[in-house]
């Protein structure tokens, strides 16, 4: 009786082409050891596992093995079975060498947006997903809820009310697959109910910005001060600076990329708004965990849940790799985003991990650990300012992973190239300003400081320094 064919063996895609099933059998498997699709070392099927993928006879593979054996494309030995022989395989041309720098990338890296990913707890995230695999029921393997595992989310609400004041009721939480995932359902939503606006701060991300665009909203620019957005003109909206929006996208508490925390009388002031208008506040609270110099800004949406939608990701306190992000919906919001949402857009095994995570107590480890280490950075980066660039000032960095460096005027983009020279990649304050925005031009470079790996922070300070006037 013949075997079934899920257990003859490893599987090999081959589509055999020639005059005869031996020769084009041979060649074809010639030209996947040559091009290196069959990697050196790799073991293939037995010849009677090959034929019975084939339709073809055992016979035939035996002898297109012994031939390709006899080229030195193959090795057969007794008990390791019929390998790929050990040969020189040619560079592709679209795959750079493994371990050598791409042409014209920087060899430092200060790019705002991402931790330092060398950090993250592979050990105890490794752990937690044993626990959490072993533990879960076997219908936590289907398709499931579209907001997510009911562990997630349980588990997600009792952190952020303790952690970031937020009043989270499961029931009400969607885990989504990032921000920008997150942020598209709402403006879909949005659009959905009529609306065409969406106020966002004078200084932000432009993915954020196309990404409501292209669901049809239009992005219209709050004003901005040495103090952070200006929320009142909300008030004044329906003028000409400032069309009628029932919506408004803020980063309350660390905004970005300023870094300015919206003062309590402007939280207030966009709240009123909000009760007032029947209007939306869209809180991003990308990284509300790291404050460095006092107790952590508390979440805007604890003052109003019902007019307020709390967006938060994994992203910046493990790493954006994980895909895993969490809306906090006001009730109203519930029916009409899960209509949208489909189903769930994160990985079962991820959201078990991050509850088991949650909580074991070992993502307050993390964070207080990560916390520590990005404030050393911090702190490194103003006294080197300090001693080799004292006309930079560094300002935002009362939080987060990122500072603002102002620069004398007129020379942004000349600094933005002296780094380029130097190897660093590094950002403008510019590249951060609506097209939109009234607010006053500010010469300014945006430094990533919680980018680099520790091992290679010595040296982009000092590439850093060089490239400052």
């Amino acid at each position: 009786m013949a075997k079934p064919r899920a257990t003859l063996g490893i599987d090999l895609h081959l589509e055999p082409s020639g005059p005869g099933l031996r020769r084009g059998l041979t060649d074809t498997l010639r030209e996947a050891v040559r091009t290196g699709r069959l990697a050196p070392d790799t073991r293939l099927p037995s010849s009677r596992s090959l034929a019975a993928d084939l339709g073809i006879a055992r016979n035939t593979v035996a002898e297109s093995y012994a031939d390709l054996v006899a080229e030195g494309w193959l090795t057969a030995r007794q008990g390791s079975g019929t390998r790929v022989a050990d040969r020189a395989v040619p560079p592709q041309p679209d795959r750079p060498a493994p371990h050598h720098r791409e042409p014209g990338r920087a060899a430092y890296n200060l790019v705002p947006g991402t931790p330092d990913l060398a950090s993250f707890p592979r050990a105890e995230w490794l752990k937690a997903a044993r626990r959490a695999l072993t533990a879960a029921p076997n219908d936590a393997l289907g398709y499931g809820d579209a907001r997510g595992r009911i562990e997630l989310r349980t588990a997600l609400a009792d952190y952020l009310s303790r952690a970031r004041g937020v009043r989270a009721d499961p029931d009400r939480i969607l885990v989504c697959s990032g921000f920008a995932h997150g942020l598209k359902l709402l403006a879909e939503v949005l659009h959905t109910r009529g609306l065409r606006t969406l106020a966002v701060e004078s200084y932000g991300l432009d993915l954020h910005w196309d990404l409501v665009e292209r669901a049809g909203l239009r992005t219209l620019p709050l004003p901005f001060d040495t103090h952070g957005t200006l929320p009142e003109a909300l008030d004044g909206a329906g003028s000409d600076d400032l069309p009628a929006t029932r919506a408004v996208l803020l980063t309350p508490a660390h905004q970005f990329p300023m870094g300015v925390a919206l003062r309590p009388s402007r939280r207030a002031a966009v709240v009123d708004w909000a009760r007032r208008t029947g209007g939306l506040i869209l809180e991003d609270d990308y990284d509300g965990e790291f404050r460095y110099d006092r107790q952590p800004v508390g979440a805007l949406q604890d003052l109003d849940p019902d007019h307020v939608v709390y967006l938060g990701t994994a992203s910046k306190s493990l790493a954006p790799g994980l895909r895993l992000a969490w809306m906090v919906l006001p009730p109203s919001l519930v029916p009409d985003v899960m209509r949208h949402a489909g189903g769930s857009a994160t990985g079962v095994l991820e959201q078990l991990t991050l509850a088991e995570f949650l909580t074991s107590g070992a993502y307050d480890r993390h964070v207080r650990a990560a916390r520590l280490r990005y404030r050393r950075r911090r702190d490194d980066l103003v006294a080197a300012l300090a001693e080799r660039a004292p006309d930079v000032r560094a300002t935002g960095i009362a939080a987060g992973l990122h500072a603002v460096l102002r620069l004398p005027p007129g020379t942004e983009q000349p600094v933005v190239r002296a780094a380029t020279w130097q190897g660093v990649a590094v950002h403008g304050l510019s590249r951060y300003r609506h097209p939109a925005a009234r607010a006053q031009h500010l010469d300014a470079m945006v430094v990533g400081y919680g980018t680099p790996p520790d091992h290679a922070w010595t040296g982009t300070l000092d590439a850093l320094c060089r490239a400052l006037p």
